[in-house]
């Protein structure tokens, strides 16, 4: 996540150049969705635009998108005759393809040490890895291909679970939407945390999302695991009832089965114990209060059924490296009521 302390950009300072990869077939909205976001930023209710979006292909020329979309793109080397602010590679499947072009990862890895900021949309994060890029660093890209991204490069430190990834002036987002955020959270490093919310709310975006939110909640996940959904009535049952002791004894009697069948099943079909899915899901609520509310830490430890703040603690512990307060200082807002 970005901080707050990047100075906001002035009116009379040249707008900052974005530089944004394309190849064959890319999404049209991982290209059009950040574009949007840089486009309209402003500094100070100016009408001086913040950035310069570029865009650049191996070869240069017309380059149509997933859509069939085009975008007139000129070549790598042009596109590094002038200073380059940040850095954006989209994404599609047809990123593996691209990946496999020296010129272009080539070009990438050189260029990764002279901008300030580099960034990958869904599965442009593969063109980053083949660059050599995302070697030793955290990274994401949609949940589909994070395992196909961690084998192809086992040096890739691949994180399923945020929306957005920020190691050093390298960052990476999850699917196709994700870079909304990402773009987003580029505007708050760059003009500070107000003019990134105002942003999100002339887009009509409900929230401005924090990096560490993952990319669907453990309620989608479970249902695409359950893919009859014999356990959807009852994952919708926990939910409304996490204060409560929810033992295996309790959850076997809602879907009418005895404890020792229940836990067999659970196990076999979700491919976790049902106390680690309820874990899951108390930890996932905990995170949407310390984000959106002002309740204490207290408060949402016994709201969501933890047993006391430690409980808590070693949860988040567990499954995000951080303590409660910790996640609440990096990914709250001071908006909220």
């Amino acid at each position: 996540m970005s901080t707050n302390t990047a100075k906001s950009t002035k009116t009379n300072e040249s707008p900052r150049r974005l530089v944004f990869i394309l190849f064959p077939e890319a999404v049209l909205l991982d290209i059009a969705g950040p574009l949007q976001v840089f486009h309209q930023a402003r500094s100070d209710n100016s009408d001086t635009p913040c950035y310069e979006p570029i865009f650049a292909s191996v070869e240069g020329g017309r380059i149509a998108t997933d859509t069939g979309v085009t975008f007139d793109t000129i070549t790598l080397h042009e596109a590094a005759t002038t200073l380059i602010d940040t850095l954006i590679v989209a994404g599609g499947r047809s990123a593996i393809t691209a990946a496999t072009d020296k010129r272009l990862t080539d070009w990438i890895a050189t260029q990764s040490q002279k901008v300030r900021r580099v960034g990958s949309v869904c599965m442009g994060a593969f063109i980053l890895a083949a660059a050599g890029v995302l070697d030793h660093r955290r990274a994401v890209t949609h949940w589909r291909w994070c395992e196909q991204l961690q084998q192809s490069y086992p040096l890739v430190q691949v994180d399923a679970a945020p929306i957005y990834v920020r190691d050093g002036h390298i960052w990476s987002s999850a699917g196709v939407s994700a870079g909304i955020d990402l773009a987003l959270a580029m505007v708050e490093e760059d003009l500070g945390h107000d003019a990134a919310m105002q942003l999100a709310q002339s887009l009509v975006i409900f929230i401005k999302r924090p990096g560490g939110q993952a990319q669907f909640s453990n309620l989608l996940k479970s249902q695409i695991n359950d893919g009859l959904g014999r356990f959807d009535t009852l994952h919708a049952w926990i939910i409304e009832h996490l204060a409560e002791d929810l033992s295996i004894e309790l959850l076997a009697e809602q879907v009418s089965m005895s404890p020792r069948n229940f836990y067999r099943k659970y196990k076999e079909i979700m491919g976790l114990s049902p106390a680690r899915a309820v874990e899951r899901f108390r930890l996932e609520e905990a995170q949407r209060l310390l984000t959106t509310t002002k309740q204490s830490i207290a408060s949402i430890s016994r709201r969501c059924g933890f047993s006391g703040y430690e409980g808590m603690r070693r949860c988040f512990m567990r499954h995000i490296g951080v303590s409660p307060q910790d996640y609440r200082e990096r990914f709250g807002t001071s908006s909220i009521a």
